[in-house]
């Protein structure tokens, strides 16, 4: 045990000091906690031995010292336990919900806007009467805050739910000292991205019901009433099978013989592939290849624009100079293709270029955006433009987003119609093959 000196902050404010006897200095922070005092300094007292004294004294004092240790070795059993907790918080990291991840950043975002500070803007969710993952969550948040670790650290260490984007936006926030507000952007990003998983799901709910009646009707096609038509028109003198109905019979046959193989064929590719995306050497191929793809790749760029910009703005509205803004953007960004372009951006930035002249160069930027940040560049004000700009790129990428929305129904319903129409024809030409034979004998 150690003696600590404090220096706290009480209920109503006022300053108060003191000692207390603790294992660690972790320890001494949770007793003030439970005093409910907010801690402002906690350093060890340096304590001078005086053996001959307490040789001296020791049959006097033997009846107080042994009902002390008494005390403390009753109370060790809870300090232990709460020790115990205390370390899960990097061995039991908690799985988060997106809802959760969002009500969280929500609430935190909150409170800091309002004037909080980080660690009792913490324990206020903290004692939510809620019971739940976000309760748990901040208590081991302010547990790490509180002991001298970063924010976005601890997100890191608490749980994996936060992401790697949201724990690099978190230290752009604290560099910046606009957590606040980077946390509120980020609530609204995730919020945006909760609701259009949302409305993909609910489109695709009809779209699913047409596949499987699709694949339903397929498979009756194929099994039952094709086979009784053939079966008819080879019964029939002088009948001859029409080209649809050889056509889907023999894919019909090819697939009952081989579908084992095909999919086999399916799982190996499947494994290969994600083997291959996931590879650490095959990621920049992999984000480059996402880029290109029709529809998905703006949605991308789009989203980079945002953030970008975003990002930028607050850090550079905050004061932080262009370099560091620059490379704490790259940590949050999740392309790795960009990242690197972003790479070279640095790296003239940090020879004494300008922002756009670089953001030509990266040919990563569309030519608006870069005269955008120009004209902010010549008129002293980045911060605006920068935000103005990210105003913009948010509306295009919403509009990029239900553009991709739009083309799934449409994409399924032709999809199935050239399904069930190409089985319709064959069944339609078999059904008048038949009756022109029959007509004819």
């Amino acid at each position: 045990m150690a003696v600590f000196n404090y220096k706290a902050l009480g209920a109503g404010g006022a300053v108060v000091t003191g000692e207390l006897t603790a294992g660690d200095r972790g320890e001494a922070l949770r007793q003030l906690d439970k005093k409910g005092l907010q801690p402002v300094k906690v350093a060890e007292a340096k304590v001078v031995a005086k053996p001959a004294k307490t040789d001296k004294t020791a049959a006097r004092r033997a009846p107080q010292v042994k009902a002390k240790p008494e005390g403390l070795v009753k109370a060790s059993p809870k300090v232990k336990a709460k020790d115990k907790d205390t370390k899960e918080v990097p061995e039991g990291p908690l799985k988060m919900k997106s809802k959760e991840v969002v009500y969280f950043t929500e609430e935190l975002s909150d409170m800091l806007a309002a004037g909080l500070q980080l660690e009792p803007a913490l324990r206020a969710m903290e004692a939510r009467e809620e019971e739940g993952n976000i309760k748990e969550i901040s208590q081991r948040i302010r547990n790490l805050v509180r002991d001298g670790t970063s924010f976005s650290q601890a997100l890191k260490r608490v749980s994996p739910s936060f992401g790697p984007l949201y724990c690099s936006l978190a230290a752009a926030g604290e560099a910046s000292g606009a957590l606040d507000t980077i946390l509120r952007r980020q609530a609204h990003y995730l919020k945006t991205i909760q609701e259009l998983r949302g409305r993909i799901t609910l489109a695709l709910i009809y779209p699913a019901f047409l596949i499987l009646s699709g694949i339903g009707v397929s498979i009756i096609f194929v099994t039952k009433l094709i086979p009784q038509l053939t079966g008819l028109l080879k019964g029939t003198p002088g009948s001859e099978m029409p080209i649809g109905v050889r056509v889907m019979i023999g894919a019909s046959d090819f697939l009952r013989a081989w579908w084992i193989v095909i999919l086999l064929i399916v799982l190996a590719g499947a494994i290969f592939f994600k083997a291959w995306k996931d590879a650490e050497r095959n990621k920049p191929a992999w984000d480059r290849i996402k880029l290109k793809l029709p529809l998905y790749g703006n949605v991308i760029r789009g989203r980079f624009y945002v953030q970008f910009l975003e990002t930028m703005a607050n850090l550079v509205g905050n004061g932080l100079p262009l370099l560091r803004s620059l490379e704490l953007t790259r940590d949050a960004a999740q392309n790795i293709h960009l990242r690197s372009s972003m790479d070279e951006m640095i790296e003239m930035v940090g020879d004494g270029r300008s922002l756009s002249s670089t953001m030509i160069r990266s040919q990563i930027f569309p030519p608006l955006l870069i005269d955008m940040v120009a004209v902010g560049e010549q008129t002293g004000k980045i911060d605006l433009a920068l935000r103005r700009a990210a105003e913009r790129y948010d509306k295009e990428l919403d509009g990029a987003l239900q553009k991709v929305m739009a083309m799934v129904m449409p994409a399924v319903l032709l999809l199935m119609a050239s399904l069930v129409g190409t089985m319709a024809y064959a069944m339609i030409s078999a059904i008048f093959q038949t009756i022109n034979n029959l007509g004819g004998a």
